[in-house]
């Protein structure tokens, strides 16, 4: 385990809070993945497939460059998701109007239907844990997110947050 030593009374520092929390993350994300997991198997789709259609429906007109640095996947792979939700109808591609050569990335109606069905799902996932949580902790479960983020992550993030408000 990391050289981790507690600080005072931080108990949450000690080695197995350390391992409760990890323990605990594999679990939500075990759990929460899980509902969406179903309605994508009976699409024949995997997490590779929402993840795409979740960042394509958040940035519609993405390029497949910028999906490709969001989802930090290989260029085989992402090729392979996008061509069997373009060949299955959940996402359009459109040519960029200044630059013939780019390709953007559009959620269809059906596309746009699943990832609403999706993110429904786990936003009320997230909307009744927070509301158990309260406000206090929901700020410092997102300050404590951010702090297992790579810098290169909180700088990608940061750049998404500023084209957002363009």
């Amino acid at each position: 385990m990391a050289d981790v030593k507690p600080i005072g009374k931080a108990l949450f520092l000690r080695e197995e809070e350390l391992r409760r929390g990890i323990e605990l993350m594999f679990f939500a994300y075990r759990d929460f993945t899980g509902e969406a997991d179903s309605i994508l198997a009976e699409q024949n789709m995997g997490r590779a497939h929402h993840r795409a259609i979740y960042f394509i429906g958040r940035n519609p007109g993405i390029t497949v460059s910028d999906l490709l640095t969001i989802l930090c996947i290989t260029k085989q792979s992402l090729s392979r998701v996008l061509s069997g939700l373009m060949q299955d109808g959940y996402v359009a591609q459109k040519p960029g109007a200044t630059d013939r050569r780019q390709r953007l990335l559009y959620l269809t109606e059906t596309g746009i239907a699943l990832e609403s069905r999706l993110t429904s799902l786990q936003g009320r996932r997230f909307a009744a844990a927070y509301r158990e949580a309260g406000v206090d902790a929901v700020d410092g479960f997102q300050r404590v997110l951010r702090g297992l983020l790579d810098s290169y992550t909180i700088d990608q993030i940061a750049q998404q947050d500023q084209a957002s408000d363009i």
